[in-house]
């Protein structure tokens, strides 16, 4: 028991990236503001961006570009000298996605606001509601 601790410790990068996760998970779900809402999801991407990108690192390696072209049989390449710079590519992509999901998000905020003149969800499906029973 005695161990758990000091190992649990020396993770304490995850137990940011869950706060982080738990703090956007729970503005999404409980806000009723738009705009609320949209902030927690960049949250929540962020902290996954974030653990990806902690995952792929690795103590005491390099990156993977090998200096000498060909390779003799006394210089072996060991996978395990190397950093896999795949995480890292694939979270350079979710970041310009995050971007992206953001600026449509606030878009279609400000537009919600013209019609709606509000960005509170309750609000917003009562006009709705009148809407469609006026109809």
């Amino acid at each position: 028991m005695a161990d758990i601790i000091p190992f649990l410790m020396s993770k304490y990068n995850y137990w940011i990236y869950i706060s982080l996760m738990m703090i956007g998970l729970y503005a999404m779900i409980t806000k009723n503001n738009l705009v609320k809402k949209i902030i927690g999801m960049n949250i929540l991407q962020t902290a996954i961006i974030l653990f990806y990108i902690s995952i792929g690192a690795k103590k005491g390696a390099t990156i993977p570009i090998i200096s000498h072209g060909h390779h003799s049989e006394s210089s072996v390449v060991h996978a395990v000298d190397y950093i896999n710079p795949l995480p890292h590519v694939l979270m350079l992509t979710a970041i310009v996605v995050a971007v992206a999901t953001l600026g449509v998000a606030l878009a279609l905020a400000l537009k919600i606001y013209q019609k709606y003149n509000s960005l509170e969800e309750d609000e917003i499906y009562s006009q709705i509601r009148t809407q469609i029973r006026e109809k």
